[in-house]
């Protein structure tokens, strides 16, 4: 929005098409800023289908997307769109195809937690998960997104392009968007945090999958380059430097109620 920004350099009747996750708010006002400067904006955000894929974003086959924005400009954009992803579900107006987005991102935070911590369970037992998810998902319980986020685990498969770090910027902006409109969402801020973790002890490189190193033996954190002692010192430093309660900050910090793990 500034004076370098795209709104203000681009040509007249230019499309700005955003594939990145952000909240339904900014997606308005980048709708309103753009048709004052003669722009057209398509909200266009991604989704991963596969994210245990070493090379998740290289197929349109593992992508499918939501877009929003003035039917006119959708059809004339439709068919760099249909380059990029498999499927694209229209949202209607401005802001719904990333409040989609967001909701998405929480049902697949949610489903990455709950399925990780049962596994470690079994795991804390010397057992293994492995029956009991199949079993869970021949029911209908679960997924086949967890079957693929539990075989990445029991295979130890921990590097692809669908990183901790792109899955925390897309649960800041779910969090964003909650808190917009003065909402809270326990679960999803508990995920984050917990991703936060990974990324400080080294872990934000890798897949998601790798968050099951965050339950598991220092051993087999350091087999994959994690160091705890980051942690640590990350921690230690927080509390030298500030005198307030750090679990009361949201989506940063503040890791003092965790196990010790």
């Amino acid at each position: 929005f500034d004076s370098a920004g795209l709104v203000q350099t681009a040509k007249k009747d230019a499309f700005l098409v955003n594939l990145s996750a952000s909240t339904p708010s900014f997606a308005r006002e980048l709708s309103a800023v753009a048709i004052v400067n003669d722009l057209k904006v398509v909200e266009a955000p991604l989704v991963v289908e596969d994210v245990t894929l070493e090379h998740a974003f290289a197929s349109a086959d593992n992508l499918f997307g939501f877009v929003a924005g003035e039917e006119p400009d959708i059809a004339e954009v439709s068919p760099l769109l249909d380059c990029i992803a498999k499927t694209w579900h229209h949202t209607g107006v401005s802001g719904s195809a990333q409040l989609a987005r967001a909701a998405i991102t929480l049902q697949t935070a949610s489903q990455l937690i709950s399925c990780l911590e049962a596994d470690a369970l079994y795991r804390a037992n010397s057992a293994d998960s492995a029956t009991t998810i199949q079993n869970a998902f021949d029911l209908g319980i679960v997924t086949e997104r967890a079957l693929r986020l539990l075989g990445a685990v029991r295979t130890e498969r921990f590097e692809g392009d669908y990183t901790v770090q792109i899955c925390m910027t897309e649960l800041v902006a779910a969090l964003m968007a909650a808190d917009d409109v003065e909402l809270i969402l326990p679960g999803a801020e508990a995920c984050m945090h917990l991703l936060e973790l990974l990324a400080v002890i080294g872990g934000s490189d890798m897949s998601t999958p790798a968050l099951s190193l965050v339950y598991g033996e220092e051993s087999l954190c350091a087999k994959h380059g994690l160091d705890w002692t980051r942690a640590e010192k990350a921690y230690a430093d927080e509390d030298e430097e500030c005198d307030h309660d750090h679990s009361s900050e949201k989506y940063s910090g503040g890791f003092g109620g965790f196990s010790s793990n």
